[in-house]
């Protein structure tokens, strides 16, 4: 496999291979005048016809964006995941009211954008992309499942979708042979005791947590969770109901994302213990991405403390309710 790439590069090759192919000359490319960031210059390079660059204008951007998606174009819409936000009202009235497909692909989502600061730092984007009808949500892991997700967006007209890309490079982790299904996880790693589930660049750390506790004797499950809505119900409930509990890993806020969705189908269907690690309703700071992952505890020692805490403290539960039981 090539060496790890960002989110937000495999997003640019994407596009740029789109760029090039006449299967998809209904797509077009809109940024906000940040298109090196985004890398959607990439598919400027190719289709400058394409490719329109709206300046610091983001509700404008999504206006273009809307009379081009009624032309019948397929619009992939990007800028920072910050500034997206500045656009919430053209998203919810204008793209998700009408169904349009346009592809909301902002970059620089969560606290890894490093020494940009709180200010640049978005860890609420999720939670107000899955609170809006018709808007599906997805949060690739890797290069490799940024393409496969860009590619079906291309190919299917079936509403807006939000896809939130990240800046750091991360190692390639997802099946290379299974397509991308909206709705479907991938289970990574099979286990009976316990389950993490993590979605983005939290997968990579989710796993280099899980090789440290089965090497200490447990059987953990790792689902990467890529399709935040709609999310994959049938594996979480699985998990719910084969395993002990439920750890859900996320470079976001605890409130309304990743693990907000897995409580609220576990709570419905299958009630379990649920964990969340993630930004507990905090800003960031600035900082290396390193460094703001330990602050803040996105790390493979969280992890591993944790699991070993509420396997502790279940266990503990267990023998007390036992030995009240036998006296």
């Amino acid at each position: 496999m090539n060496k790890p790439i960002s989110t937000r590069e495999a997003y640019g090759q994407a596009l740029q291979e789109i760029a090039i192919n006449p299967a998809y000359d209904d797509v077009v490319v809109l940024d906000a005048d940040l298109s090196c960031s985004t890398r959607t210059i990439l598919f400027a390079e190719k289709r400058k016809a394409r490719f329109f660059q709206m300046g610091i204008a983001e509700q404008d951007m999504i206006g273009a964006a809307v009379g081009l998606a009624l032309s019948g174009k397929i619009p992939f819409v990007s800028t920072f995941a910050i500034f997206g936000s500045r656009a919430w009202e053209q998203i919810r009235n204008s793209v998700a009211r009408m169904n349009l497909p346009i592809r909301l692909c902002f970059s620089h989502g969560g606290i890894s954008v490093g020494e940009d600061g709180s200010s640049a730092q978005a860890n609420e984007d999720l939670s107000i992309m899955r609170s809006i009808p018709n808007m599906k949500v997805f949060v690739p892991s890797d290069g490799l499942e940024t393409k496969k997700i860009i590619y079906y967006l291309a190919e299917h007209r079936d509403g807006p979708a939000y896809v939130r890309l990240t800046r750091n490079p991360v190692p390639y982790l997802s099946h290379q042979n299974e397509p991308f299904i909206p709705g479907k996880a991938e289970l990574l790693q099979f286990g009976n005791d316990g389950t993490l589930v993590a979605c983005g660049q939290m997968v990579d750390i989710a796993l280099q947590a899980a090789h440290k506790i089965a090497a200490m004797g447990y059987s953990v499950r790792v689902i990467n969770m890529a399709s935040i809505k709609p999310v994959d119900s049938e594996i979480i409930i699985r998990a719910a109901k084969e395993t002990e509990f439920i750890l859900s890993i996320e470079e976001h806020s605890v409130i309304g994302g990743l693990g907000s969705a897995i409580c609220e189908v576990v709570c419905e269907n299958c009630p379990t213990q649920v964990y969340r690690i993630g930004m507990n309703d905090l800003f960031g700071v600035s900082g290396s991405p390193n460094d703001l992952f330990k602050k803040f505890n996105l790390t493979v020692d969280k992890i591993l403390s944790t699991y070993l805490n509420i396997k502790k403290n279940n266990n503990y539960y267990l023998n007390h309710q036992s030995s009240q039981v036998s006296h």
